[in-house]
């Protein structure tokens, strides 16, 4: 079991990848501060953990809003005194479409979600790391395979993607004098939920592929991995993928 003094904040834990990392680290002993935009969902996620719900405390909040941002973790730190580890997962893709025909306003809040929403999070997440006493912590940024090769007609979630690797990069570095760790989970296709058909994905011929999943708990083992390291180790970049999925070799 992990240091149940250990408390961490997960953004979009109302569902996929955010409520399995979530239940994952409850069931681990953490605390575990629930944020997304809607209050149903992060109370389902509480549920589910059952004996362990206790311990997690979903917080409806836009991390989009400098201002919800700031009242998500003036509450973290109001209740626990502390943050071990935050997880950026929150994010937003656009339906596959030609670059030249993305309307500016699904641009622009593709990349204020994916980009700002992490940058506001982490940035409140190094001013309260860095303060507390222990000092320091972790932040996991979500990147994805677009993360480091494009998929076709999938421009703008590329882009964000991409920024997102280089602000990992940025947040490592900065957070050394802090004993700020920081590293990103790349992750495939995921099984999707109650036994749901995979879509079909365009490749770079045109055609389209109904492509290998893993199961979640390839992501939740990949993930705890990550957030259980002794603060002076670090995982800076890992993939996890379906060994078949079509990513080496794309094109």
């Amino acid at each position: 079991m992990a240091d149940e003094n250990k408390t961490a904040l997960i953004t979009g834990a109302g569902s996929g990848i955010g409520r399995a990392c979530a239940l994952a680290l409850l069931d681990r002993g953490w605390h575990v501060v629930l944020a997304g935009r809607r209050q149903a969902p992060l109370e389902e996620t509480a549920r589910m953990a059952g004996a362990h719900a206790p311990r997690a405390v979903p917080i409806p909040t836009d991390v989009g809003s400098r201002q919800a941002v700031s009242a998500l973790f003036e509450a973290v730190k109001g209740r626990f005194g502390r943050l071990d580890l935050l997880f950026n997962n929150v994010g937003q893709a656009l339906p596959s479409m030609p670059f030249e025909e993305v309307p500016y306003e699904a641009w622009a809040d593709n990349m204020h979600t994916n980009i700002t929403g992490t940058f506001l999070c982490s940035q409140a997440a190094f001013q309260l790391m860095k303060a507390q006493s222990p000092m320091g912590g972790r932040i996991i940024n979500n990147g994805a395979p677009s993360a480091h090769v494009p998929r076709p007609d999938g421009a703008a979630f590329t882009v964000a993607k991409h920024a997102i690797t280089g602000f990992t990069k940025a947040l490592a570095l900065e957070g050394r004098r802090h004993n700020i760790a920081c590293g990103q989970i790349d992750i495939g296709n995921v099984e999707p939920p109650g036994g749901a058909p995979q879509h079909a994905s365009k490749q770079a011929n045109g055609t389209r592929l109904v492509e290998d999943t893993m199961d979640m708990k390839a992501v939740t083992d990949t993930f705890l991995l990550m957030a259980e390291l002794p603060i002076d180790t670090n995982v800076l970049s890992v993939m996890v993928m379906p060994a078949k999925m079509p990513y080496v070799g794309r094109g």
